[in-house]
């Protein structure tokens, strides 16, 4: 016998707490991972007294969980320390009208969850940073977009926000009901950013939590409107962004970029290990800087190795999607914030062969 997510979340809904509200309720239950018959949960408590008062509840839904068919319950119970006043960037955004980016998320119940008007939602992931996901999550979406999709962008990457800089947009999103936030256009692409919010320089020092909740805001609360697809550029890693947004959020699937040297190709199979275990299809593999064309003299030079890529692709038995050119003429379009993939250029044919092959297999 065994236990799905509903079933432990309709058990700790009845588990009540010393003020008479459920776990559920209370809002203080994270992080809930079940492999097989093993169920493990955080309850999240503001500080040490409550930690000591959710302890009875603790042990309650263990062993209900346990009679349900759980071969094993793992909850850890955290407690914050006393808070200090947050620092001016600590604060959530205000978009005014009441509505604050980096609340704790809603409790969720159920699978993984459409958007509405949404058709597909495509994450592009990288284990590593460095590696151009950014870029190539700007540059496909503008290159679908020219191929005709109604595309969006969500700059998923809380930490380190580039896409407001790569897209060429600075205006602050307006929330004219208090609840719904307008997002921006940019290059025929709907897009939104956690940095549109923020000062330049500004850094957004958030707990999990606070991630989470902004992630899942900017996925429910943003009006995207009708979209063919949904580009997501991930923050690089295996951390809360991915993990929330593969549990509540019903992908299409995840493109993984890397380049094609071997300390890349490590981290991107990490990547490719968590999408597997979170039952989020990979579309496709994708080799970045794959070759350098000098401007000069036209020779081409490998600096990063070529068709490791493409090599892993085979022996995962993935998709290999294509080879994206390093060169400077993409990095200085990004900085000027208008994508190489408007153009005509060799860069910007090999993104628009990459949306045409995504178009054609039905991925976007």
């Amino acid at each position: 016998m065994t236990i799905d997510r509903s079933a432990v979340l309709t058990i700790l809904d009845t588990i009540l707490t010393p003020d008479g509200r459920s776990l559920i309720a209370r809002d203080v239950v994270r992080a809930l991972d079940i492999q097989g018959g093993a169920v493990r949960f955080v309850i999240e408590a503001a500080n040490a007294d409550e930690a000591r008062a959710l302890q009875s509840a603790s042990v309650q839904a263990e062993a209900a969980i346990k009679s349900a068919g759980a071969a094993s319950v793992q909850i850890v119970m955290t407690a914050h320390g006393p808070v200090a006043k947050a620092a001016p960037q600590a604060a959530p955004p205000n978009l005014g009208g009441g509505v604050k980016i980096g609340q704790h998320p809603t409790p969720h119940q159920g699978g993984p969850a459409p958007i509405a008007g949404i058709a597909r939602i495509i994450a592009i992931g990288s284990g590593k940073g460095g590696v151009g996901k950014s870029t190539v999550s700007s540059n496909l979406a503008v290159a679908l977009a020219r191929a005709g999709r109604r595309v969006g962008l969500l700059d998923a990457d809380i930490y380190g926000p580039s896409q407001p800089r790569m897209m060429g947009v600075s205006k602050r999103p307006a929330s004219p009901d208090g609840k719904t936030i307008e997002p921006l256009q940019a290059h025929g692409v709907t897009m939104m950013s956690i940095g549109l919010m923020l000062k330049e320089d500004e850094a957004v020092i958030w707990r999990g939590p606070m991630l989470m909740g902004a992630l899942q805001q900017l996925l429910t609360q943003v009006a995207w409107g009708t979209l063919d697809v949904l580009i997501i550029d991930l923050p690089p890693g295996t951390g809360d962004v991915q993990l929330t947004l593969c549990q509540r959020t019903r992908l299409s699937g995840a493109i993984v970029v890397s380049t094609p040297q071997d300390v890349a190709l490590l981290d991107a199979r990490k990547a490719l290990d968590m999408f597997a275990k979170l039952k989020t299809p990979v579309l496709g593999l994708i080799e970045n800087m794959s070759t350098y064309i000098c401007p000069n003299c036209g020779h081409e030079a490998h600096l990063f190795g070529h068709g490791g890529v493409a090599a892993e692709a085979q022996r995962q038995d993935l998709p290999f999607l294509g080879e994206l050119p390093l060169s400077i003429d993409v990095r200085l379009a990004g900085d000027a914030g208008a994508p190489i993939a408007l153009g005509d250029s060799a860069a910007a044919q090999a993104y628009a062969r990459l949306a045409q092959r995504l178009i054609g297999g039905g991925m976007a």
